[in-house]
């Protein structure tokens, strides 16, 4: 794969952001710096991080849209099915687990992905006002 000035963009965009974006949300984010960009480079680049094991795919968050997490590092994503934000929650368990699993099946692992879903506390504060109401 070529290193240009689109793919490198894409790379930073992914490891500065502590969200987890979307192929679209890349996109939009980058299209007014490089009018060339297209959605296919934007999937292509991020197919070719996924296949090298330094991006993970998540799955949709409640919205039906596949996010995108740089962060490769074993910990636990929170996914809010009302507003679909995505967090990071840092866990030792999860590494004691890639160990035991590659102690057990002899694998090189190259990620691994622990993705809840449920309400974040801003949504269930929302959701409670509108059952009083």
């Amino acid at each position: 794969m070529r290193v240009t000035p689109r793919r490198v963009a894409i790379c930073e965009l992914l490891a500065a952001s502590d969200e987890h974006p979307t192929a679209a949300m890349i996109y939009e984010e980058l299209k007014p710096r490089f009018s060339s960009l297209s959605l296919a480079t934007v999937y292509n680049t991020l197919d070719a991080l996924v296949g090298l094991g330094v991006v993970n795919v998540l799955g949709h968050a409640g919205d039906d849209k596949v996010h995108y997490d740089a962060d490769t590092e074993p910990h636990v994503n929170l996914a809010c099915i009302s507003c679909s934000r995505i967090i990071d929650i840092p866990s030792e368990h999860v590494t004691h687990l890639d160990s035991e699993i590659t102690a057990a099946s002899g694998y090189k692992l190259l990620g691994a992905r622990v993705l809840y879903y449920g309400l974040c506390p801003d949504c269930q504060k929302k959701q409670k006002k509108a059952t009083r109401k």
